[in-house]
Order: structure tokens, then C-alpha cells, then sequence
């Protein structure tokens, strides 16, 4: 007799995790360490296909990191993609119990496809790249308030600037060590560096918040990413493409390296002349420029190969 196949939703709160399974079953455990081992116990009994629990802002981390260390199917999908599976479904209401009903939902009907998962340490690298942009974001906004501070507080000003320039140079240390400790993000880091215009911002950005690259097409890629030119069309309306959603901190840092390999990249910056010149406007070409540098290094990371003369054919439809 074949057992039906098993799929898991998982809504995630500070303190428990709501847990439902399709054909049937619903059940609760603490979100902690102990919550993790009754959850991984009872997954084993039933063999899940798929496990989805949407993106938190970090709170499923350490739930996925214990789940997929136990082999789980797991997969984190975006929560504005399962909301409107609800709405599409009828299913307006939203606890965590029907949260979760949902997630098993989706994965039943999407299967959404599983995809490589921030290890630990690629997670503990992500935590440095947000602490790293942190600091630069204070500095930015201490160093804006120096300039209108009245003279009592300069000298309290100047102090916490030099505190925050001395910690971002020890996040930047941190992350070209925690790089070094792995002899695989060492080696993609090598065959980022290689591309003009990729500089180390970028490199530790798409390692931390990347880890599909490579593993894709250049079109999922690109969707996952955000610069995948997306069609508003309906009946005989026809709307600008333009390109939405997708991993913000990973488009921002795309986009300054943009504008540098727009200058110094020959492959990027011949491209951008060319859109230029056929009446593109400027930011429109910076956002291809995005798209083709994208599938450059999604190409390179594939086939494992530094950069060199004549990437152009790895660019193929970015």
C-alpha cells in the first residue's frame, strides 16, 4: 500500500512554531532547541516532501538551520508570494494555526523548488554583512549631524565616529576572515574578484545573501534577484516592463558595482554605450547592466572559470 505524500507548513512566532500537515494533522512545539528536536522527530516518522515556512526577518533562521542539518526538504519562500496564494484560494482570515494550513497549501500545489540554504557559516557571514551595513548607516547619519551640530556635542560626535570607523574596519577584517575559513567561499570569491568592477562589498553581499548563484539559470536568477524586466499587460493595455521585488540588498550592491563596470569593464561598458546610444535612458541601461553582470557571474560560478576577454557569450539574453 503506497502512504499518501507528506507536505509541512510552518508559521513562525518569537515563541512557538505552528505546524500543519497536509493530507492531515496540526500540532504545536516551543521555538527553541527542544521545539526543533520534538519537530525533527515527528518529520521523520512521516518523510515530508516539501517543509515551507515563509521569510521572518531572521527569526526561522535558526529553525531552518536545524531542519535542513536533519535533511528536511526544507524551503523559505517570500510571504508576499504565499499571501497571495491565500487570497487566490478564498482564504482570507490569518492566524498562525491557518498560517501554517497555508503554508502546507502552497506546498502541495507549487512545490515550490528546493534550493541551496545558507549553511552556518553562511549565515554567520550574512550576520556580518548586516552588521557591516549597519555601522555604515550610522556613520553616514552621525557624520550628517556633525555638520549642523552645535559645538557642546562635536567633540561627542567626533568620538562616536572615530568609534565607528575603527568597528566598521574590524567587520570589513571580520569578513574577509570568515572568507578565508572556507576554502569554497574562498574560491568563489576569487572568481567574483576577477570581474571588473566587482569589489569586495559586492562579493561578500552575493555570497551572503546568494547562495543560488550558480545554481540557476540566468533568468531565475535574475527573477530571484529583482532585475527581470516583469510585463503589466492586460487585454489590449500594454504597460512599461520594469523590475520589482526580489532581494533589495543584493540589487543595491549590484547596482553601484553597475555604474563602476559601466566605466571600467570592457564587456559591461560596451553594453552600456550601446543602450545609451539607442535613446535608453541612462538608469534603464544601468538596470541591464545589472542584469548582464548578474549573468556574467551566475555563468562564471558555473562552469567555474575566472573572468576573462569575451564573456559576452556567458551573457547570453541578460
Amino acid at each position: 500500500m503506497t502512504l499518501p505524500q507528506v507536505f509541512v507548513g510552518i508559521d513562525v512566532s518569537k515563541a512557538q512554531l505552528d505546524v500543519a500537515l497536509r493530507p492531515e494533522g496540526r500540532f504545536a512545539v516551543s521555538n527553541d532547541e527542544t521545539g526543533f528536536a520534538q519537530l525533527i522527530e515527528r518529520m521523520n516518522r512521516v518523510a515530508p516532501v516539501r517543509v515551507v515556512l515563509e521569510a521572518t526577518g531572521g527569526l526561522e533562521i535558526p529553525l531552518v538551520g536545524a531542519l535542513a542539518t536533519a535533511g528536511m526538504p526544507v524551503v523559505v519562500v517570500n510571504p508576499r508570494q504565499v499571501r497571495d496564494f491565500a487570497k487566490a484560494t478564498g482564504k482570507l482570515a490569518k492566524t498562525d494555526a491557518l498560517d501554517a494550513q497555508t503554508l502546507a497549501h502552497f506546498a502541495e500545489v507549487i512545490q515550490p523548488a528546493l534550493r541551496p540554504l545558507p549553511d552556518e557559516h553562511t549565515q554567520a557571514l550574512a550576520a556580518l554583512v548586516t552588521r557591516r551595513r549597519q555601522l555604515v548607516e550610522m556613520l553616514t547619519a552621525e557624520k550628517n549631524r556633525l555638520t549642523s551640530a552645535r559645538a557642546v556635542i562635536r567633540k561627542q560626535l567626533r568620538a562616536h565616529i572615530t568609534w565607528l570607523e575603527r568597528a566598521l574596519d574590524q567587520a570589513d577584517t571580520d569578513l574577509a576572515e570568515a572568507i578565508r575559513q572556507s576554502p569554497l567561499w574562498r574560491e568563489k570569491e576569487e572568481l567574483l574578484r576577477s570581474v571588473p568592477g566587482i569589489g569586495p562589498v559586492l562579493a561578500t553581499t552575493l555570497l551572503a545573501n546568494l547562495p543560488e548563484l550558480g545554481t540557476l539559470t540566468h533568468k531565475q536568477i535574475a527573477a530571484l534577484v529583482g532585475v527581470a524586466p516583469l510585463n503589466r499587460d492586460s487585454g489590449t493595455l500594454r504597460g512599461k516592463r520594469t523590475v520589482w521585488g526580489g532581494r533589495a540588498q543584493v540589487r543595491a550592491a549590484l547596482y553601484m558595482a553597475a555604474i563602476v563596470a559601466a566605466r571600467f569593464n570592457p564587456v559591461i561598458r560596451v553594453f552600456y554605450q550601446r543602450l545609451c546610444a539607442a535613446g535608453k535612458a541612462k538608469k534603464v541601461a544601468l538596470v541591464a547592466c545589472m542584469r548582464k553582470l548578474l549573468t556574467i557571474v551566475n555563468a562564471m560560478l558555473t562552469q567555474r572559470t575566472l573572468w576573462r576577454q569575451g564573456m559576452e557569450s556567458a551573457s547570453t539574453g541578460a
